[in-house]
């Protein structure tokens, strides 16, 4: 697991960060050839949630995101993006490629350990693909999410 991800798991809900580490673990294991798993996105503010909603609306871009600030799992600490990076240093978003040769595809199988362990992936939603998206599974409502406190970190507290 590269530094990157590491940084960004630090600043996940306390309550997935073990769970998520483990689980990049587990795809790094899974990845035998050139691809390795970073997380691209995690925790994001409000503001950095509505700065990615204005992209192709407000804000010069491709829309990213129907999610504003509050809307997205993100915001709550219980999402990741992933990016696969190859050789150490290009980033790719291929959902085909099979870098390790064992005839599946690498985003696959990173997609089918996520699942293994309890997290949705955003390749399944209907009306919004997101294929870079996994979140939490008992967690991944909003509207219940952002009426939980929040302590002293600004994390909310789950019940």
């Amino acid at each position: 697991m590269d530094n990157i991800t590491k940084q960004r798991i630090e600043k996940l809900h306390p309550s997935v960060r073990v769970e998520v580490s483990k689980i990049i673990e587990e795809c790094d294991k899974a990845l035998t050839g050139r691809a390795k798993v970073r997380i691209a996105q995690g925790m994001r503010t409000f503001a950095e949630q509505d700065a990615l909603y204005a992209q192709g609306r407000t804000a010069k871009g491709d829309k990213v995101t129907n999610a504003k600030g509050g809307q997205s799992i993100h915001n709550y600490g219980f999402a990741v993006d992933i990016v696969m990076i190859i050789d150490g240093k290009v980033a790719s978003w291929d959902t085909a490629k099979d870098w390790d040769g064992d005839k599946i595809s690498d985003w696959k199988e990173v997609v089918q350990v996520f699942k293994n362990n309890g997290w949705n992936w955003g390749g399944d939603w209907t009306s919004f693909k997101d294929l870079p998206h996994f979140d939490k599974k008992g967690f991944s409502d909003w509207k219940v999410l952002k009426n939980y406190k929040k302590d002293k970190d600004g994390y909310v507290i789950i019940k």
